[in-house]
């Protein structure tokens, strides 16, 4: 870990993957326990997809398809930081358990710029959000139903939702 060089003014909003209003949920129906990281672990704040086997998720879809994700993966601390070098991690082991969530209000740092009204996409290689025009399309990435709620640059957090319309 390194040593702090940077203080701000004001603290962040949030972490990515939390949650960004107390609107109302929804989870991918799966019972208790049902729900897995995959293999190579689950990243927080992107969509995942339930493999093939039922139980693991991902960030990619399962081999050769190009499916809508199953939900987005939500900050539910479950992340655990395996490379005791490391000063954080956003990686869920595989193994422990993952919710994903079909509705609600996150905040997530998007790979592309975002404005509020635009259609959130997810990679399909590693499940990040990319934005779009509503009713586009984006190499390499699938829509999720959730919209842009508020702007920001690459990387800053923005909010995404599933009850903005534009």
């Amino acid at each position: 870990m390194s040593f702090q060089n940077q203080v701000n003014i004001q603290p962040a909003p949030a972490v990515p993957g939390d949650f960004a209003s107390l609107n109302p949920t929804a989870t991918f129906p799966a019972g208790e326990g049902a729900l897995v990281a995959a293999a190579g672990g689950c990243t927080v704040a992107a969509f995942g997809w339930v493999q093939a086997d039922g139980v693991s998720v991902a960030n990619m879809p399962p081999s050769g398809s190009t499916a809508t994700p199953d939900g987005f993966v939500h900050r539910d601390l479950t992340a655990q930081i395996s490379d005791f070098t490391a000063s954080e991690s956003m990686v869920i082991p595989q193994g422990f358990p993952v919710t994903l969530f079909t509705a609600g209000d996150f905040w997530v740092q998007p790979t592309t710029q975002a404005t509020p009204g635009q259609a959130v996409f997810a990679s399909l290689t590693d499940g990040t959000i990319k934005t779009a025009a509503a009713g586009s399309t984006v190499n390499g990435a699938v829509a999720t139903g959730f919209f842009v709620a508020s702007a920001g640059a690459v990387g800053e957090l923005v909010r995404i939702s599933t009850w903005v319309h534009a």
